[in-house]
């Protein structure tokens, strides 16, 4: 069979190659015998047409002159072998034009279709072409032979990146069993990268340029084309401007270039409220009614995303409008008021959208229509519908929807003008939680350290503080940065002009007296205030807080709430707010969730007012010995009674959130404002309803389980003198006075939750929600004593589902110390017996190892205050220090301690240097946090106190952080006599302080473990997390840094140093060694006898000669086994 080609001139492509692409388009012998020339056209249907790239073929004159000779058996071409490759992925099929027409009389499969693929103007153009140019390829042909009568047709196509060269183009005729292929440009087919030749990429990239250039300059000469190519400029023009008009706005008063406040000033001016904004008044003449309603408001609330109600749809506008599509996605239109960006939702959405802005930080308010179109009609045909803003939430004045059972805060801080003693500065604080309508107030002292506002911060956990923008020192907004990060919640920052929020005393009592703000207070409000130093600070903040609230159209807040005094330290021990970060208190240090805290531990309550109970009670841990009793008394009762604690959270699991059902009752008294809204009042009423309902209900839940414990004498007797209950049964009862309100509800109200309201149904709720407050004192003491037996419930739970040993502990009054040589200077006590930690386990699996510390009096008559703890890095003594201060804190809470037993003084102030860490953000680095929270220690640490310092002066060089190590140490153990727990790496000061008699020396054991037998020098070191008496001989790190991964060579090369360096020094080390029995701090007793011996009339009741005095004694005691 002779078939035509143009031929490629590349003869490297193998035979193989060659084989491969010409099997696959070979049909079986048996096919090929059954078809004739008539059927051509259909078997060329059936088969794929490969297309060369025109820059692969040239023509062979040699093989034109053996085109129509027989194939011989010394061609080449006669046949082809190659390999296996498959074919490469072919395109649509695309045919021919000149295809001859089927001569048989069946249909040819694609006869019907055939004409959708060909492309007969381009063809016959691109063949009239090169036949008028004369470019038309002469046609050679070679002899190649396919098995017996078997038939092939191959179709070629230039390569889209064709040479200059060779301008020939190929179309195809067929003549019988012969495919004569010519210039054919647009016949498609499977041109794959490796049959195009290499050719630069700059080279390609000009020639594609140059082909896009010459098709759109062609394309101009059609004057259709040149129409469409106006209509496409036009119509993507019209697209820019209106791409254009969405992202700035029309007005040129909202141009950031161009905005200034209500006073005129610009941004960078200091006193630059961003809150208002400048409108000029030509604006507002040309505006219309509808525009001028938004826009009064609008520009004294810039920081507000504000709803216009127009309708039954709710609208954002300009700046509001961005906000509505970037956040919520919705399409922005130009339309609206004055025909400016809008975005809109409609009614059944607007909570929806709301509850999402506020959780993304937005304060949102609502312009509400207050009157209908009929009656603005009334009032004549040109009057437009009266508006008003009615309400602005925010994240931190949220009361309703999804808020959690976390307390919602917003805080303001007023600072003290003029620094007092010792540098130190008193804030003013009040903050507000605006479920529960509760405000409190007060005072607190702090230096440069701000130990007291960090502990306040984490305290409170505001979601917003405002301040003064001019009032805060730098380390004051240091640490509202850092703690903001450290807190449970996200807070923001938010700073006020302190002419216009923070006004002073005479000028806040004369605003709440006129609005007649905490008409509802249990206790007149500057009652509260009155009588304390600088309380004029504390009006100043609550001024500034109120002031806010009013700004927020909050007044029904602000007329019903109650003041309460509020105290950072007093009457319980104090943990500064780096110790609760360092502890762990409230997040972990890992991630920031409460996974791995000890409110996490304690968190068995079932009530949402009872986790903010719990976490107010580990804030604030009791000193009285006597309180603390009268908890554990309960909790024993609960541990020991299981039916009890089951009994009792079988129904606090019925009570619903009542402290904030309460508060938003009280709230509603007088405030029939928002019922008189038209198609909003309806819906405020039927929630008003569904929410007294719920309070009655929970109420009496509530008050059944207190009557039900009232039976258990015992337990009760213990609960009466922690919380304070109404009368309860009787005539007078709350129990009979309940039930009065219950049949009401019933009737007026059966199906309050999705009650159908009525006209009457508002006075009727208002009656009753007026009677029902009369008693609001009684029902906030229920909700106390409910709240309080869940927390003991918790309590209990924990101390029953631990893994370990837990136990009652045994807290000593101050009165009880036994009268001996330790106890004349007053040495507090803790002793505790298989301590272990309550979560440091977490999910590991790991086995307890319970550990004994004892600080203060011994057998021996000793006082060893301090434990000097040393071991391997990774070895357990950070857990220690942990354990032994949880132990502290769960102990003074009225819990029951992991441990076996436990006998201790109560605590005053825990004060904890763990960890190392740094502040980048506020320029802080590791030394200088471990100076400053070393420094409060110093400062405000006594004898009651609980210290724990980890591997003080490790952030500077080992020289200065030893000698820092050692005089913190030094003073702690000789001048403040607190109960210290020093762990350390600097292993010279275990021989300074092995003879000390306040000091014990111990340390976390551990072993090596030979990884084989053969090897001694292969082992692998093995933490037993025991605590043993005793020094550590080293501290291990080579093997700690081979379990890290550091290469072998690498600790090899170390380990080499490190003997090096001890070679060195060993003298210095030989000379520390001595200090064991005749230490520097002998010395110094040495030295005040010699001095007291020459002076002759020194009193001894000087305290450094006593101590010296006594603690001779104490030696030669000791030495002598007196």
């Amino acid at each position: 069979m002779n078939i035509k080609f143009l031929l490629a001139p590349n003869r490297r492509l193998c035979n193989s190659r060659q084989k491969s692409i010409l099997s696959f388009f070979q049909k079986s012998s048996s096919e090929s015998q059954s078809s004739d020339d008539s059927s051509y056209t259909d078997t060329l249907s059936r088969q794929h047409l490969v297309q060369f790239p025109r820059n692969q073929l040239k023509l062979n004159s040699s093989k034109s002159e053996q085109s129509n000779a027989p194939p011989s058996a010394k061609d080449p071409w006669s046949e082809v072998r190659g390999t296996d490759t498959p074919p490469e992925k072919l395109p649509r099929r695309i045919f021919s034009t000149d295809l001859p027409a089927n001569d048989d009389s069946r249909p040819s499969l694609f006869s019907s279709i055939l004409h959708k693929f060909a492309r007969v103007d381009e063809r016959e153009s691109s063949r009239d072409r090169n036949q008028a140019n004369g470019g038309s390829a002469g046609s050679y042909s070679t002899n190649i032979k396919i098995g017996d009568c078997q038939k092939l047709a191959l179709q070629g196509a230039p390569s889209q990146h064709s040479r200059k060269d060779n301008p020939s183009n190929s179309s195809v005729t067929y003549r019988g069993d012969v495919a004569h292929v010519e210039s054919a440009p647009d016949i498609l087919g499977p041109e794959t990268p490796a049959m195009r030749p290499l050719v630069p990429r700059l080279k390609r990239i000009q020639e594609d340029s140059s082909n896009l250039e010459e098709k759109n300059d062609s394309s101009l000469f059609d004057p259709n084309k040149r129409v469409k190519l106006l209509q496409d400029s036009e119509t993507a023009n019209k697209n820019h401007r209106q791409a254009s008009e969405m992202t700035t706005s029309k007005f040129e008063w909202l141009d950031p270039s161009l905005m200034r406040d209500a006073k005129g000033r610009r941004p960078g001016d200091a006193l630059y409220d961003k809150r208002t904004l400048y409108i000029p008044p030509d604006a507002l003449k040309k505006m219309s009614a509808s525009q001028k309603q938004y826009w009064s408001v609008k520009c004294q609330y810039m920081d507000v995303v504000l709803f216009f109600k127009v309708g039954k749809f709710y609208e954002l506008y300009e700046l509001d409008a961005e906000i509505g599509h970037k956040e919520l996605d919705w399409k922005m239109t130009f339309s609206g008021v004055g025909k400016c960006r809008q975005v809109g939702i409609s009614e059944s959405g607007i909570d929806d959208a709301v509850q999402k802005l506020l959780a993304r930080g937005y304060k949102v308010g609502r312009i509400e229509q207050i009157e209908t179109s009929n009656q603005a009609k009334a009032r004549g045909a040109t009057s437009v519908i009266q508006r008003k803003l009615v309400h602005v939430m925010t994240p931190s004045t949220v009361v309703d929807g999804s808020i959690g059972p976390e307390a919602v805060h917003l805080l303001a801080l007023k600072r003290g003008t003029g620094g007092l003693e010792n540098g130190s500065v008193v804030y003013g604080f009040a903050f507000v939680d605006c479920a529960t309508l509760k405000f409190w107030v007060g005072l607190i002292h702090d230096d440069a350290s701000c130990a007291a506002l960090g502990a306040l911060l984490m305290q409170v956990s505001p979601k917003e503080v405002i301040y003064e923008d001019t009032g805060l020192s730098r380390e004051a907004q240091k640490a509202l940065k850092k703690y903001s990060v450290a807190g449970s919640t996200k807070l923001h920052l938010t700073p006020m002009a302190s002419i216009t929020n923070f006004v002073d005393e005479s000028e806040v009592r004369k605003l709440i007296q006129n609005k007649g703000y905490f008409k509802g207070s249990t206790k007149l409000w500057d009652s509260v205030l009155d009588g304390g130093v600088h309380h004029d600070l504390t009006i100043c903040a609550l001024g500034g807080l109120v002031g806010n609230l009013s700004r927020l159209k909050l007044d029904d807040v602000l007329c019903n709430g109650d003041v309460l005094p509020y105290q950072v330290y007093k009457g319980c021990l104090r943990m500064d707010g780096q110790t609760l970060v360092n502890l762990e208190i409230f997040s972990n240090n890992a991630d920031g969730g409460q996974s791995g805290t000890l409110y996490k531990y304690l968190d068995n309550c079932t009530t949402s007012s009872g986790k903010r109970l719990l976490r107010s009670w580990i804030c604030h841990p009791l000193r009285d010995v006597g309180d603390i009793d009268s908890r554990l008394n309960v909790v024993e009762e609960l541990v020991t009674h299981s039916e009890i604690t089951s009994l009792v959270a079988q129904y606090l699991r019925k009570i619903p959130d009542i402290e904030r059902l309460l508060g938003r009752v009280k709230a509603t008294v007088g405030s029939s404002a928002s019922l008189l809204l038209p198609m909003v009042g309806e819906k405020v009423l039927k929630q008003r309803v569904k929410v007294f309902g719920c309070l009655v209900k929970g109420m009496r839940v509530g008050i059944d389980l207190l009557m039900i414990l009232q039976k258990e004498e015992h337990l009760f007797l213990s609960l009466s003198k922690i919380m304070v209950l109404p009368l309860l049964t009787g005539s007078n009862g709350l129990d009979e006075f309940l039930t009065q309100f219950e049949a009401a509800l019933d009737t007026n109200f059966p199906k309050y939750q999705d009650h159908d309201v009525t006209e009457s149904d508002a006075e009727t709720l208002s009656l009753l929600v007026e009677l029902f407050i009369e008693k609001d004192t009684e029902w906030s003491q229920v909700i106390h004593a409910l709240n309080c037996i869940d927390v003991l419930q918790s309590f209990a739970v924990a101390a029953n589902s631990s893994c370990g040993s837990m136990c009652r502990p045994v807290v000593l009054p101050a009165n009880s110390r036994s009268v001996t040589a330790c106890r004349d200077i007053g040495a507090p006590v803790l002793k505790i017996r298989g301590l272990w930690h309550p979560y440091a386990l977490g999910e590991s699996g790991a086995t307890l190892v319970p550990n004994d510390v004892h600080l203060g009096e011994d057998t021996n008559g000793y006082c060893p205050q301090a434990l000097l703890l040393t071991g391997p890095n990774m070895g357990g003594k950070s857990t220690l220090l942990r354990a032994t201060c949880l132990a502290v804190i769960l102990a003074q809470l009225g819990c029951y301690v992991p441990c076996e037993m436990c006998v201790m003084s109560p605590a005053d102030i825990i004060f904890t240097r763990l960890g190392a860490t740094d502040r980048i953000m506020t320029g802080e680095s590791t030394f200088l946090i471990e100076c400053m929270e070393t420094a409060s220690v110093l400062q405000h640490a006594t004898q009651e106190s609980l210290v724990l310092l980890d591997e003080l002066g490790r952030g500077t060089s080992t020289f200065d952080g030893y000698a820092i190590a050692y005089a913190v140490f030094r003073h702690l153990i000789e001048k403040v006599h607190c109960r210290l727990l020093f762990a350390t790496h600097y292993h010279p000061l275990t021989k300074e302080f092995a003879s000390h008699p306040r000091v014990s020396l111990q340390h976390m054991a551990c072993s090596f473990k030979s990884k084989s037998c053969s090897s001694k020098d292969d082992e692998e070191l093995v933490f037993l997390y025991r605590l043993t008496s005793g020094a550590c001989p080293e501290s291990y790190g080579l093997q700690v840094a081979l379990m890290a991964g550091i290469p072998r060579e690498v600790v090899a090369v170390a380990s080499k140093a490190s003997q090096a360096m001890k070679q060195s020094i060993g003298q210095s080390f030989k000379s520390s060694e001595c200090r064991s029995e005749f230490s520097s701090l002998h010395e110094e007793w040495l030295k005040t006898l010699l001095a007291v011996a020459r002076a002759g009339h020194c009193s001894l009741a000087d305290d450094d000669v006593f101590d010296t005095l006594l603690c001779l004694w104490h030696e030669l005691k000791s030495l002598y086994c007196l």
